[in-house]
């Protein structure tokens, strides 16, 4: 067999369009559009407040360990900012990507990677403040063959589907991929998001009764004489 190189989709967001999305904390994308959520299994390398954020357009790698060939020939296909995505159905018992490869992803400008499998090399891996790396797991086995797999073809990771193009954005809470419909329809309601969460701090800092701040009815008092 030979890797399979497919065409990226023509109508990718511009960067106008997704550079608004560029503060927006994965937990609110994922409490507007929670099917976008990738498995909160994969995780960032480094410790919370230590890991950059992982912000760009994915461009994908379908694998099958050992074989990482499909990671091999989407380095000719990622741009700056991009952000490169192995499918590897959670196998860990081949690292699909280290710090060879990752480095010159960094050099490409990529903004980082995500694997739903194993990587190695983690320790140069973490130490890059503006490159970042999710796994689901780390494996010092490198791969064994370079000979198949799929570039930019729609791939699952879990049990979601992330397409060449999604935005992906990373943080210290976990993943999501945004489609190009979300990220063209859904920004409003994230600044929205963002202002109300806004106005919860502002009244729980005032010490306004709880069921004020999240408008809810107000509670009944118990009899407690009848205990």
């Amino acid at each position: 067999m030979t890797v399979r190189i497919h065409r990226r989709p023509d109508d990718l967001p511009t960067s106008a369009e997704i550079e608004p999305w560029r503060d927006v904390p994965v937990a609110i994308a994922i409490d507007l559009v929670p099917t976008e959520q990738l498995d909160h299994h994969i995780r960032p390398i480094n410790p919370p407040g230590q890991q950059p954020k992982l912000f760009g357009l994915a461009v994908t790698a379908r694998c099958t360990p050992p074989d990482f060939g499909a990671v091999l020939y989407a380095l000719l296909h990622v741009g700056p900012g991009d952000v490169l995505v192995i499918a590897a159905d959670g196998i860990d018992h081949t690292a699909m990507i280290g710090e060879i490869l990752s480095g010159y992803l960094r050099s490409l400008g990529a903004s980082g990677l995500v694997c739903d499998g194993a990587i190695r090399d983690v320790a140069t891996l973490a130490a890059w403040g503006d490159f970042s790396v999710f796994a689901r797991a780390v494996n010092p086995r490198g791969p064994t063959s370079a000979t198949e797999g799929d570039v930019n073809l729609p791939v699952t990771i879990g049990d979601h589907l992330i397409r060449p193009g999604d935005l992906i954005i990373g943080d210290d809470d976990g993943l999501a991929a945004l489609s190009r419909a979300t990220v063209r329809s859904r920004l409003g309601d994230a600044k929205a998001k963002r202002a109300l969460e806004a106005t919860w701090v502002e009244g729980l800092a005032s010490r306004k009764p709880i069921n004020e701040i999240f408008d809810l009815e107000a509670p009944n008092e118990a009899d407690d004489h009848q205990l």
